[in-house]
C-alpha cells in the first residue's frame, strides 16, 4: 500500500493521522492486505462452510411438559411473602 492510500482509508474511517503515523500505518495495513493475499491462496474446495470454529452442539434439555410448582412450593424461600405473591420494596411512591 501506498502512503496516499493509506490517507485515503484513514479519511473513509475518519480517522486524523500525523505525518509521522502515515509511514508506520502504512507498514501495518500492507502486512494485513499481505496476510489476507496469503489466505486468498489457500485451497479451500470440498471444504465446508463453517458458522463456529468448534462443534457446537444444543445443551439445552428437550422441553417436555411437566406439573408446575405449587403456590407453596414456589414461595417456600421467599424472603417476604404478600399472599400468593413475592413482597417487594416499593421503589416508587
Amino acid at each position: 500500500m501506498s502512503p496516499d492510500d493509506v490517507r485515503w482509508v484513514a479519511h473513509l474511517a475518519r480517522l486524523e493521522l500525523t505525518d509521522a503515523e502515515v509511514p508506520v500505518m502504512t507498514r501495518h495495513l500492507s502486512a494485513i492486505v499481505d496476510y489476507v493475499n496469503q489466505l486468498q491462496g489457500v485451497n479451500t474446495d470440498n471444504i465446508e462452510p463453517l458458522a463456529h470454529a468448534a462443534q457446537v452442539h444444543n445443551v439445552f434439555r428437550d422441553d417436555n411438559p411437566a406439573p408446575s410448582l405449587s403456590v407453596d412450593a414456589a414461595l417456600a424461600n421467599a424472603p417476604s411473602r404478600r399472599g400468593d405473591f413475592y413482597a417487594v420494596p416499593a421503589v416508587m411512591e
